[in-house]
């Protein structure tokens, strides 16, 4: 992966390769970013600067047979950490390693995806997978090796907020201290799940949402046209990964949209009816029915769809990027049902949702508990 080959963010590779030409490579870095803001391909970019040694912007190439090696991400000074789960192809202690030749697969398919779609490439979407202890102890092994050509190593860290309390007490004090020449690059999207004690031990960099014209710039190329790039960088509001699906009409927002609006419906209906409670119940066997990664993925889709009706509902429809199209549903008409007087509440159980099936709770109960309470807080009044 070459900095050229990255969509954006021409701040960050500048910075990045500035740097590294100076010799001021950070032992443990920390990129912070949204979905499909290309945190990924960046990180795979700026190891294969500074293990090949380029010395100029562009990352053109100065050690050919070096870069050969990073074209299949087989390099032996890069390694990959990512999170994994048991499956029928590993029945126990699954580590990144069990899944490499999945994985060179993905960040060369797939560079901008997200959790759900290595999940679903590796056949675990009905569980969690996790970055756990068995992990740390495979990195501890990799990193006390010496650097197989005499210069960097770089492990990489993908979804660093799935690595459980085990893993990253047992890295502390590697990540602290690594052997020389060793760098750490971290990536993660909820900046608020690593530890405390991981982010202090490392260099911070925030990324931003892509540029929409950036993303209109790689739909042209892929053989959109003008009309429908445009569309989709908006709606994809600065996620490439979004803006990919919508294109190829592959996005898991269709399912989504169409479990918001079943819901949604029903709510309505519950109104001095009780019998359409058994609608909700329906409602929340259909979702719970799916792995637990699809219902929290969900439940973030519906926290985005409650804030965009917020938007519109207060005039500010310029801020408004999503669309439904499911027939017969306007977002604009339910938009002045989600105002100031329920819209912390509606937040706040859908995380709260989040967080219990995160943690293994019976998912039929949480979301039908769910519903109702939503379905209460849509029909609070404004003031």
């Amino acid at each position: 992966m070459l900095f050229r080959n990255i969509l954006g963010l021409a701040h960050i590779k500048k910075h990045l390769a500035v740097s590294a030409n100076s010799g001021r490579v950070p032992h443990a870095q920390l990129f912070v970013g949204p979905e499909g803001c290309g945190l990924l391909p960046m990180a795979l970019a700026y190891a294969q600067y500074i293990i090949c040694g380029n010395t100029d912007e562009e990352n053109s190439g100065a050690n050919n047979a070096c870069n050969i090696k990073f074209d299949s991400y087989a390099h032996p000074d890069m390694h990959f950490v990512f999170p994994v789960s048991n499956s029928d192809k590993v029945k126990s202690h699954a580590v990144s390693h069990d899944y490499i030749k999945e994985w060179r697969q993905f960040i060369t398919e797939q560079p901008y995806g997200n959790l759900f779609d290595w999940y679903r490439l590796i056949d675990i979407e009905k569980k969690q997978g996790q970055i756990g202890v068995d992990e740390a102890q495979d990195v501890v092994k990799k990193l006390a090796l010496k650097s197989y050509e005499g210069g960097y190593k770089v492990m990489l860290i993908w979804m660093a907020e799935k690595m459980n309390i085990s893993a990253a007490n047992k890295l502390l004090k590697l990540i602290e201290e690594p052997p020389n020449k060793t760098v750490f690059l971290l990536l993660c999207e909820d900046e608020e799940q690593i530890l405390q004690t991981i982010k202090s031990r490392c260099q911070i960099l925030h990324f931003p949402p892509l540029a929409e014209d950036a993303i209109v710039t790689a739909l042209l190329d892929k053989g959109a046209n003008k009309e429908e790039a445009l569309r989709i960088a908006h709606e994809a509001n600065g996620n490439f990964n979004k803006a990919l699906d919508l294109l190829n009409k592959d996005s898991e927002d269709l399912i989504f949209e169409k479990w918001f609006v079943q819901w949604v419906r029903s709510a309505f209906k519950a109104k001095g009816n009780k019998a359409a409670i058994h609608d909700l119940i329906n409602w929340s066997e259909e979702v719970a029915k799916t792995g637990r990664e699809t219902q929290k993925k969900f439940l973030l889709y519906c926290i985005a769809v409650m804030r965009q009706a917020m938007l519109i509902n207060y005039n500010v429809e310029e801020l408004a990027y999503m669309q439904i199209e499911s027939e017969g549903f306007q977002l604009n008409k339910f938009a002045p049902f989600v105002h100031e007087n329920n819209i912390l509440s509606i937040v706040k159980e859908l995380e709260d949702a989040i967080y219990h099936i995160e943690r293994n709770g019976n998912s039929k109960l949480i979301l039908t508990d769910l519903s109702i309470r939503l379905t209460r807080l849509l029909h609070a009044k404004s003031s």
